[in-house]
């Protein structure tokens, strides 16, 4: 009969093979939807924001505005046609959670301008379920971070 240290050797090398493997993680999975969401939110990618958020969404924006997927489509229209430059998003301090079919994001947004200059920073927090294969945002929060002279 095989010890438990043992057991545990097996196991170890059986999760450590699969890391080396390449295999990648629910977590690698969002991360990289979270920045293809970003990318295509920083050039108002119809497409990407329809795959992002769940029919279902209630998004509550850093201006303290509640609104669903719709309004939030219809506002990307009308942005498209804007002739105001998008800034380009990114995510720093990225920490994901994923428990079964749900997922908590947290992050620290970036928005920056063409020229390089962060025009705005904001926290936000995410809750992602998993539709048959696709990750899709159920719930999201944005807080503006102030800027340090205010």
């Amino acid at each position: 009969m095989a010890s438990l240290k043992t057991h545990f050797l097996i196991v170890f090398f059986l999760l450590s093979s699969s890391v080396l493997a390449g295999e990648v993680t629910e977590s690698d999975e969002i991360r990289e939807l979270l920045d293809a969401f970003l990318q295509g939110a920083s050039s108002n990618d119809a497409q990407m924001h329809d795959r992002f958020w769940a029919e279902s969404l209630v998004y509550t924006s850093s201006s303290g505005m509640r609104f669903g997927k719709s309004e939030l489509m219809d506002g990307l229209t009308r942005a498209v046609s804007s002739e105001e430059e998008a800034p380009v998003y990114t995510a720093a301090e990225v920490n994901i959670r994923v428990l079964n079919d749900i997922a908590i994001v947290t992050f620290r947004l970036l928005a920056t301008s063409t020229g390089g200059q962060v025009e705005g920073e904001f926290y936000n927090t995410g809750v992602l379920k998993r539709f048959d294969e696709n990750w899709k945002a159920i719930t999201w929060q944005a807080t503006r971070i102030p800027d340090s002279d205010e």
